[in-house]
C-alpha cells in the first residue's frame, strides 16, 4: 500500500516524517524499527531548513555533503512551491548540488513526484545513485521507478524473431545478439543500460526494441512478459517516478506512454536540465514523416501480406506502387546537398518544383488509400494487419498533413539526406505548456484549446495546486530568465537564480588568441586546431575542443590526431566524437593518465556542450572554436527571427545573442566542476573582445579572470602544470 505521509491542510504541509539516529541498510518500510526513530510534526520549509543544518541528516550521513547558502536557498523556494502550488524557474549555477535542493523537499513532502531529465545517463543516476542514497538517509518508506520510452526496453517478441532478420547474418550481430540472448534469461527491467558493452550504435539494438510503429500492444504473444508494461506497471504504483523529456512530450503529444494514468495523480513535478525542454517539445509537438518511414512500412506490408493472407490481394503490386511513390517523391529533392534544410512556405519546399512535388505527394497518398482497402477486409485475420492498418492510417493522415497548407504559428521545412524529412513544428512550446499542462482552475474561454482531453473540474482544480520546477545550470542571461520562460510559456513563474559557490577568479581564466584568422576565414579551423595542438602538448593533453559545426569537429579532429598519431609511444591520444559510442569516449578522457596512460585531447560537439561533467585534472583547458550563434540558414531559426521582427523587437539582440549567451555558458561550464578544480577557458573568436555585443557575451560567462596576451596564457598553463587538483565530485 502506498504510503502517505504529508498531506495539505490548508496552504501548509503536515508533514510526518524519520530521522533514524543510526544509518544502516534500508530494506522496505515494514523493516524500520521503531526504535532509533524520532517522529517530527513540522511544515515543510522548516523540516527542509533542518535537514540541509550544519548538523542535519544531510551532514551526518553523506560524507561529500558541506551546507551551502545557495542550497538551502534553493531547496526553502522548492518546498514553498510545493506547499502553495504554482510554478518555480531556478537557475542554479554549478556546484550549488541543485538535484539534493530539490530531492529533499519533493521527498519529505510526502507527495507523488514526477522527474524528467533531458538524458538517459541523469535519469540512471538520480535513480541508481542519489534517491537511495536520500531515501536510506532519512528513513523514507518511498517507492520509486524508473520508466525510459520503448526503445530503451528489450523487446522479447522481436528478439525471438531476430535470428531471422538479414542483418543476423553478420558475424558481429550474431555474436551482440548471442550477448542480448544471455542476458536476456537474467534481467528483470530488461533495460538495456543494464548492457554498457552493448553499443548503443549497434544494428541489434533495433532488432531487439520495439518502436511505436512495431509494437503488437496486447496482441503481442509475449504480453504478459513484456518489459515495457511491466515498467509502466510500477511506475503506476510508485510514489517517485523519474523519466525524461522525451517520454514526457511524447506522452503529451501521442498519449501512449502511459503517463496520461499518472500525471493526474501527481502533485510534484520536477524539470532537471530543464534548458532542453523547449527544444525537446518543439520535436514531438510537431509532425514528421521520412520516406524511410513509408519504405519500411512497405515492406511490413508485404511480408506481412504474404505470410497470412496470401491471395488475398495484390500485396505485391500494392507494396511496388507505395514504394514507387515513396522514391518518387524523394527524387523530387534532385542532387540537394545531403544535410540541407529547405524553408517550405508555399506548396512546396524551396529549390523544388512545385507541380511534380504536389504530384508525387497525391501519388502517395492515393497508393496509401490503396493499401488501406486491402487491410480492412483482412484486419480481422491477424493482429499484425489491425497493426499494420494502424500505421498506414497514421502515415497517410500525415501525407494529407504536408500536402496542404504549413498551420498558423508554425514552421515547416524538408530535412535532405539519403531520406526525405518533412517537417512541420510549433515555433516553442507555450502554447502546449499553458493549455495542456499549467492549466488554470477557472474554465478557458471557449474559443481555447482544452486544457487536456477528457479532463474533468476536478483534475483542473488539482492542476492548479501542482507544484511545477524547472532548474538547470543555465537558463537565460537576464534577470527574468527570458531566454527560457518566454518559450516555454512560464513568463508568470517565480524565478530564481542562485550563483555557483566556485571562486571563478581564482580557479579559472579566460583567453581570446588575437593572431587567429577570423571565424569566417576558410583556414580558422585548421590554425586554432594547430595553436590547440601545442597548447595541449605542454599540458599533457587535458583539453576538451567544443566545436560549433561537423565540419569544424571533422577538420580540427583530423589535424590533431595526424599531429599526434606519428608522435610515439606515450603521445597524446586524440579522441574525436562519431568514432567511439560516447559512453566509451567519456570513459577513457574522464581516465586521463591513470594507469600509465597517454593524456587526451577530446574534440566533440553538439551534445558534449552540456552534461560533461569530468572533475580534476583530467580536464584544465576547454576550447571553443567560434561563438555559438544559431545557424542563420535554419528554417526555424528563421521563423523565429521574422515572428520577433514582426513584433517590432530585434530578431539579433532577442534571439541570437541569448541563444549564443546561453550556449556559451554551457560550453564554459564544462571546465570546472569542483571547489578544487583550476583551468583556462580559450574562445577562438576574437568578436568575444572586438565586436561591441561581446560585452553581454562575456557577463553570460563565470567571473573567470582575463588573459590579454600569449604570455599571460603561457603562464597560466605553467600554473596548472604546478598546482595540485582533485577527482572528488562535487555533492550532487
Amino acid at each position: 500500500m502506498r504510503s502517505k505521509t504529508a498531506r495539505i491542510i490548508g496552504t501548509r504541509t503536515v508533514l510526518l516524517f524519520h530521522f533514524p539516529f543510526a544509518i544502516g541498510p534500508l530494506t522496505c518500510a515494514d523493516e524500520l524499527a521503531p526504535a532509533g526513530q524520532k517522529a517530527l510534526l513540522m511544515d515543510l520549509p522548516e523540516a527542509v531548513a533542518q535537514a540541509f543544518a550544519p548538523d542535519g541528516v544531510l551532514s551526518r550521513t553523506q560524507a561529500r555533503f558541506q551546507p551551502r547558502a545557495g542550497q538551502t536557498e534553493m531547496a526553502l523556494a522548492v518546498s514553498r512551491t510545493i506547499t502553495d502550488g504554482g510554478a518555480l524557474v531556478v537557475e542554479a549555477g554549478t556546484g550549488i548540488g541543485k538535484t539534493f535542493a530539490y530531492l529533499v523537499p519533493a521527498l519529505l513532502s510526502g507527495e507523488r513526484v514526477l522527474l524528467s531529465t533531458a538524458t538517459k545517463a541523469l535519469q540512471d543516476q538520480l535513480f541508481g545513485r542519489d534517491l537511495p542514497a536520500l531515501v536510506q538517509a532519512m528513513g523514507l518508506p518511498l517507492r520509486m521507478a524508473l520508466l525510459k520510452g520503448r526503445g530503451s526496453y528489450l523487446c522479447l517478441h522481436r528478439m525471438e524473431q531476430a535470428r531471422q532478420h538479414p542483418q543476423a547474418q553478420d558475424g558481429a550481430v550474431q555474436r551482440s545478439l548471442a550477448m542480448v540472448e544471455q542476458w536476456a534469461q537474467a534481467t528483470r527491467s530488461g533495460d538495456l543500460a543494464e548492457l554498457p558493452a552493448l553499443d548503443e550504435r549497434s544494428p541489434v539494438v533495433a532488432l531487439v526494441t520495439s518502436s511505436r510503429d512495431n509494437c503488437l500492444g496486447a496482441s503481442c504473444p509475449r504480453f504478459r512478459q513484456c518489459h515495457v508494461n511491466l515498467a509502466r506497471r510500477e511506475a503506476l504504483a510508485a510514489d517517485v517516478v523519474v523519466i525524461n523529456h522525451h517520454l514526457f512530450f511524447a506522452d503529451v503529444a501521442l498519449r501512449e506512454t502511459g503517463l496520461a494514468e499518472l500525471l493526474p495523480t501527481v502533485r510534484v513535478v520536477v524539470f532537471d536540465e530543464a534548458h532542453q525542454l523547449n527544444p525537446t517539445g518543439v520535436l514531438f509537438l510537431g509532425t514528421q514523416l521520412t520516406t524511410g518511414q513509408l519504405l519500411d512500412y512497405v515492406r511490413d506490408l508485404l511480408n506481412t501480406g504474404l505470410q497470412w493472407a496470401r491471395g488475398f490481394a495484390d500485396w505485391q503490386g500494392l507494396a511496388a506502387r507505395a514504394e514507387r511513390a515513396a522514391r518518387e517523391l524523394r527524387l523530387c529533392a534532385g542532387e540537394m546537398g545531403s544535410g540541407s534544410k529547405l524553408r517550405w512556405v508555399g506548396v512546396a519546399p524551396e529549390g523544388v518544383w512545385a507541380v511534380p512535388w504536389q504530384t508525387a505527394l497525391a501519388r502517395l497518398s492515393q497508393a496509401w488509400a490503396d493499401t488501406l482497402a486491402a487491410l480492412a477486409v483482412v484486419a480481422e485475420t491477424s493482429p499484425d494487419f489491425v497493426r499494420l492498418h494502424q500505421r498506414g492510417s497514421d502515415l497517410q493522415a500525415r501525407i494529407d498533413q504536408f500536402s496542404g497548407p504549413c498551420a498558423a504559428g508554425a514552421v515547416r521545412w524538408l530535412d535532405v539526406g539519403a531520406q526525405l524529412r518533412l517537417v512541420e513544428s510549433p515555433l516553442d512550446i507555450a502554447d502546449a505548456m499553458q493549455s495542456r499542462l499549467l492549466a488554470p482552475a477557472a474554465p478557458a474561454p471557449a474559443s481555447a484549446p482544452a486544457a487536456l482531453p477528457e479532463t474533468s473540474p476536478e483534475m483542473l482544480s488539482e492542476m492548479a495546486q501542482r507544484a511545477w520546477i524547472f532548474t538547470s545550470a543555465t537558463l537565460g542571461d537576464d534577470a527574468q530568465l527570458r531566454w527560457f520562460t518566454q518559450p516555454c510559456g512560464l513568463e508568470s513563474a517565480e524565478i530564481l537564480r542562485v550563483p555557483s559557490p566556485f571562486d571563478y577568479a581564482a580557479q579559472a581564466a579566460l583567453y581570446v588568441p588575437s593572431h587567429l584568422p577570423k571565424p569566417a576565414d576558410p583556414g580558422h579551423s585548421v590554425q586554432l586546431a594547430r595553436w590547440v595542438g601545442d597548447a595541449a602538448e605542454r599540458l599533457g593533453g587535458r583539453t576538451l575542443v567544443l566545436t560549433t559545426t561537423l565540419k569544424a569537429l571533422s577538420t580540427m579532429g583530423d589535424v590533431l590526431q595526424v599531429r599526434f598519431q606519428g608522435a610515439g609511444a606515450g603521445a597524446i591520444e586524440v579522441l574525436v566524437q562519431g568514432q567511439w559510442p560516447k559512453r566509451q569516449l567519456m570513459e577513457r578522457f574522464r581516465a586521463g593518465t591513470q594507469g600509465g596512460q597517454p593524456g587526451c585531447i577530446l574534440v566533440a560537439s553538439a551534445t558534449f556542450w552540456e552534461g560533461v561533467d569530468v572533475p580534476g585534472d583530467a580536464l584544465q583547458l576547454v576550447v571553443i572554436d567560434k561563438l555559438p550563434f544559431p545557424p542563420p540558414g535554419d528554417p526555424l531559426v528563421q521563423a523565429r527571427a521574422q515572428r520577433l521582427e514582426r513584433a517590432g523587437r530585434s530578431a539579433f539582440k532577442d534571439y541570437s545573442l541569448p541563444e549564443a549567451a546561453v550556449a556559451l555558458q554551457q560550453g564554459a561550464g564544462r571546465l570546472i566542476r569542483s571547489e578544487s578544480d583550476t583551468g583556462v577557458l580559450v574562445v577562438g573568436d576574437t568578436r568575444l573582445i572586438s565586436m561591441g555585443y561581446g560585452r553581454r557575451l562575456l557577463a553570460a560567462l563565470p567571473p573567470m579572470r582575463r588573459l590579454h596576451t600569449a604570455q599571460a596564457f603561457d603562464e597560466a598553463l605553467a600554473r596548472l602544470l604546478t598546482t595540485p587538483s582533485t577527482t572528488d565530485r562535487p555533492c550532487s
